[in-house]
């Protein structure tokens, strides 16, 4: 039974990381750029989930839509503005570099407001567990499993459906011919530039409940969204969840039956494993058919 409990623990830190990958990789689907400052956003929002809850009792769930709001405003204006100006005056490598310091000043804004400590939100079914036979489950990780499957099917339904999500994807496959049929495409990068961000800041409101975080810990998280793409594929939510999943078993199994020390070495080696074997990802570039 101590496989399926490490599989089930397994699965459901996957969907989170799942969750808090999927923003990254929609960016990095339609603007072609490695986004260093998600790890930000998703601390970001797990601070701004923390003092919901201590101030008003807002439960983190209920959090998601203020902060994702929030974060989407800022997004896109963060794009807009420093990296559509990085990128127009000299190229996409610039964005990285970009990117790269203002994750620096928001590590270092995070700290200087809330400090260097560990913190967690704790609400009301923190301490809650279920048992299925043998196996058991915390009811905070179900809950945040639940709560990221639903935002993921959620962008899948927008980014097949609506016209905001075909716009999306013809942005991706081809700018030009996009730009050409009257699409504003700068607007529709700011808008999956804010999409992705406020994801990611939903994202964080989950993980405040599940893990520990710390401003340090975006760094963790802005390499876990990249492990993920590399092994799910660029830019659909499938993607994100394959790739989240099989990042979550890798963690319980390394954790499990090898040591905790080891998690991080093993991320890295099936990291350069994918890219050696398949560096689009198991599921590929979404928006690279037409390209």
């Amino acid at each position: 039974m101590l496989i399926l409990q490490t599989t089930l623990n397994g699965l459901v830190l996957g969907g989170i990381y799942s969750l808090a990958a999927v923003g990254f990789s929609l960016v990095f689907g339609v603007l072609g750029i490695v986004n260093l400052t998600h790890g930000i956003f998703v601390i970001a929002g797990a601070y701004a989930a923390m003092m919901l809850y201590a101030k008003f009792g807002l439960d983190p769930l209920l959090a998601m839509l203020p902060i994702a709001a929030v974060l989407f405003a800022v997004g896109y204006a963060y794009q807009r503005t420093v990296i559509q100006w990085a990128i127009s005056r000299a190229s996409l490598v610039a964005s990285l570099v970009v990117t790269f310091g203002v994750a620096m000043i928001g590590r270092n804004v995070l700290q200087l407001v809330f400090g260097p400590d560990t913190h967690t939100i704790t609400p009301s079914y923190s301490f809650s567990s279920l048992t299925f036979g043998a196996l058991q489950i915390d009811v905070v990780r179900l809950v945040a499993l639940g709560a990221s499957l639903v935002l993921l099917v959620i962008l899948a339904l927008v980014l097949k459906s609506t016209h905001f999500g075909r716009a999306i994807r013809a942005t991706a496959q081809q700018p030009l011919a996009a730009q050409l049929s009257g699409l504003n495409v700068r607007n529709l990068h700011g808008l999956t530039f804010g999409l992705g961000a406020a994801l990611a800041g939903a994202s964080g409101a989950i993980i405040g409940i599940v893990q520990p975080f710390s401003a340090a810990s975006e760094v963790a998280w802005t390499l876990n969204a990249f492990i993920v793409v590399v092994l799910g594929g660029i830019g659909s939510p499938a993607g994100a969840l394959v790739g989240g999943l099989l990042l979550g078993l890798i963690n319980a199994y390394t954790a499990q039956y090898i040591g905790p020390s080891l998690t991080q070495a093993a991320m890295f080696l099936v990291l350069v494993i994918m890219l050696m074997v398949r560096p689009n990802g198991l599921l590929g570039n979404a928006f690279g058919e037409s390209r």
